[in-house]
Parts: structure tokens; C-alpha cells; sequence
């Protein structure tokens, strides 16, 4: 697979990609700047919530590039005030403020649940997070994540985190029973980059009444399995609870980099004036995006679309996959989905590429799709029909 001259020597060697350049795309189909054609079942990772070049969304960000991208946050955005009612009224939250990224939004979230304890009087505060998680690679959230793999050569990693295995209500209490610098319980419904691992509904329930009982945050990482990607507007909500604290990003711009952190009574008040900011985020451009992307998912019915399809997609892997020596769990909900396999598998990724088909593999054993909210039940069955012979012929080896 050559599709590119290799990459610049100057760019830094962060990232192992792919020898292909994007040059556009259509609906859920990008084509790179050789003319090949792919399905994407990637979405940017759970970024390109409306597909690609969306009819309703470019339009109305070419006016907004026309009007204004940037203004600092001396000044109102209007379309700040917009977003933050629409996401609070969403959520049953009440208060947003907005940044680029998930790393900042998660950042933002432990900067808000240290401060919660230090207006407590509690001077050196933990948070609770969870084996497998990934907040981020800045300093803070590197530390809050649970993969040693992308915490080693940056240490010494930040204090106060206090971590437990997922879905397990015991280890949650011996862990921080008689702890009184506890101030919050930090994880993501689902979590992505950990391999698609879900906290059960039941569990969610009972740390949402630990944390009333015992006047903790309840945190919970929505960057990239909220924005629709479940089915609901956040995963969490399948359970029937409400966060306190909810990190948002990934989707919420539809490629436009956009980031929240959404907060309730407990915590909306915490940062005042000084205590947070951040340059670009909140900008014109940013915000009318957001705006725009929530107001097509409503007018397309873009929920009901992705609880469907995933649940088709889920199904038609499971006929084509399920039974087969090696595959040990096919999982997810709505349009989060993963495929996980009993080996290392980092090679479907680049196997797929070359059969026209983005997708990517996590935790190392994990097909991860994360395909547009508008890919419709035919393209749905494209996917399974690119990905299962070559799963069947890597298994086979």
C-alpha cells in the first residue's frame, strides 16, 4: 500500500500512519488524492458525526466564515449562550463552558473537582477513575487514564487518582472507604480507546447514589460515545441518570474542533471569573458549528437512525463473525461497536485501507467502528461485507 510519498521530515513522528492522504468526501465515502474510494466506518474517530460535506452544515459554516471566525472571550458570543441552553436542555444540566478539545474538556472536569474539594476545605483531593480508561495526554488527564503503555516516559504522573476495576460496586467502596479527600468519580460510559467497554446500567445507577450519599462529583466522559453515537444524546442517559460534570467533544462540531464541559447545580457555580479560560474556545465559528450539528441530528432524526443501524450493523456482525474460533465479543451500542478478537490485530487497519474500508483497532485486539451518524442500513451491510472476509482470512492464518 503506496499511496503517498512518505510523510515530511518535518513534521514530529507522532503519529503510525497510513500511507494515504484524504482529499474529500461525500455522505459516509472519502476518496484520498489518488481517486481510490473508501467507506468510512471511522468518522475521524467518532468526530464526523454528519458524514462529509453534509448539505445543511456547509452551507452554514461557509456564512459563518464569512461573518466571523474569531473573537476573544472578552466579548459575547452569541451562539455560545445558543449552544450551552441547547446542550443544558439536552442533558438536564445547566450551565457549559466551552474549549477544543475532550483533553480539555477532561482537564477542565479535574480542575472542577479539585476546587470542589478545596472549597471544602480539603486540601489534597482524589478522584476516582478506572482500569482501561483514556481522558487524554496531557499531564493530568495521562494520569487519570489507565494505559501504562502511553503513560511511560512521562513521568512523574500527577497525584490524586485513586483507580478500580469497571462494573465492580465493591471494589468502588473498599477502595475509598473512610477516604475523606474524596471528591468525585471520574469515567466514560463507554469506554473508546479501552476497547468499547461498557459500564453496565445497574453499576451507573449505584455510583450515581454512592456519590449523592457521600457528596462526591459524578464525572462522566462523554467525548466520544455522547453526541448521538449510542442512540440517545449521551450514553449515560440509557441508565437514567444525570452527571453532575460531563466532558464533551469529538462529535459535537462535526469536524469543527469543539469542546464542553457541561456541569449541574453541584458544580456550575465552581469556576469564577480567572479560575479557567481558555483562548480559542467558544469562537464564532466553533460554536455556530455545534449549533448546526444539533440541529440537523433533531431535523434527520439522526438518534433514532444511529440505535437502528447500530443495532443492524451489531447483528449482521454477529451472523458473520459471531460463531467463529477467535472472536471473542462482538459489543457496543448504536453506532459504537467493537469486534474483539482473542490476538493483536493492529493489522486489519491498514488490511481494510487497502480494501477501501476506514476503521480502526483499539487496546490492540479490538475492531473499533465508529461510523457517521447517517449511514443508512445498505451502507450499514457494505461494512460488514468489506470487514468480515478479511477478519475470516486473519483468523485463518
Amino acid at each position: 500500500m503506496a499511496f503517498i510519498e512518505a510523510a515530511s521530515p518535518h513534521t514530529m513522528n507522532t503519529y503510525g500512519r497510513l500511507p494515504i492522504a484524504l482529499s474529500h468526501g461525500q455522505g459516509v465515502r472519502v476518496w484520498d488524492v489518488n481517486g481510490k474510494q473508501y467507506l468510512d466506518a471511522l468518522a475521524g474517530i467518532a468526530v464526523n458525526t454528519l458524514g462529509h460535506n453534509h448539505p445543511k452544515l456547509v452551507p452554514a459554516l461557509q456564512d459563518q466564515v464569512s461573518k466571523i471566525i474569531h473573537s476573544c472571550n472578552y466579548y459575547h458570543v452569541p451562539n455560545q449562550e445558543r449552544l450551552a441552553a441547547t446542550l443544558a436542555e439536552l442533558s438536564g444540566l445547566t450551565n457549559a463552558f466551552f474549549c477544543c478539545t475532550g483533553l480539555e474538556a477532561n482537564e477542565a472536569a479535574i480542575k472542577l473537582a479539585r476546587k470542589y474539594g478545596h472549597d471544602r476545605g480539603i486540601d489534597r483531593p482524589e478522584i476516582v477513575v478506572y482500569e482501561k480508561a483514556f481522558h487524554g495526554r496531557s499531564i493530568a488527564t495521562l494520569s487519570a487514564t489507565g494505559n501504562e503503555k502511553v503513560q511511560q516516559g512521562f513521568g512523574p504522573l500527577v497525584e490524586g487518582f485513586i483507580r478500580v476495576p469497571l462494573n465492580d460496586m465493591d471494589a468502588l467502596k473498599a477502595a475509598t472507604e473512610g477516604n475523606k479527600n474524596m471528591v468525585a468519580v471520574f469515567f466514560e460510559t463507554i469506554q473508546g480507546e479501552g476497547g468499547i467497554n461498557a459500564m453496565r446500567a445497574d453499576y451507573l445507577q449505584q455510583v450515581r447514589q454512592l456519590c449523592d450519599d457521600r457528596e462526591w462529583l459524578l464525572m462522566i466522559d462523554e467525548v466520544q460515545c455522547g453526541m448521538g453515537r449510542t442512540g440517545k444524546w449521551f450514553a449515560h442517559q440509557w441508565a437514567g441518570i444525570v452527571p453532575d460534570i460531563m466532558p464533551l467533544a469529538k462529535g459535537l462540531g462535526s469536524g469543527v474542533p469543539v469542546g464542553a464541559v457541561v456541569a449541574g447545580p453541584k458544580a456550575a457555580k465552581i469556576f469564577q471569573p480567572g479560575n479557567h479560560g481558555t483562548t480559542f474556545g467558544g469562537n464564532p465559528l466553533a460554536m455556530r458549528a455545534g449549533v448546526e450539528t444539533i440541529r440537523i441530528i433533531q431535523e434527520e432524526g439522526l438518534l433514532e437512525n444511529a440505535a437502528a443501524i447500530g443495532s443492524h450493523l451489531k447483528g449482521a456482525l454477529a451472523r458473520e463473525l459471531g460463531a467463529l474460533p477467535g472472536v471473542t465479543e462482538i459489543r457496543g451500542q448504536g453506532l459504537m461497536i467493537g469486534v474483539e478478537l482473542d490476538r493483536n490485530c493492529n493489522v486489519l487497519t491498514s488490511r481494510a485501507a487497502e480494501a477501501g474500508l476506514l476503521i480502526s483497532v483499539t487496546a490492540d485486539n479490538v475492531i473499533r467502528l465508529l461510523p457517521p451518524l447517517i449511514m443508512n442500513q445498505g451502507e450499514a451491510d457494505e461494512v460488514v461485507s468489506l470487514l468480515a472476509p478479511l477478519v475470516k482470512e486473519f483468523l485463518a492464518q
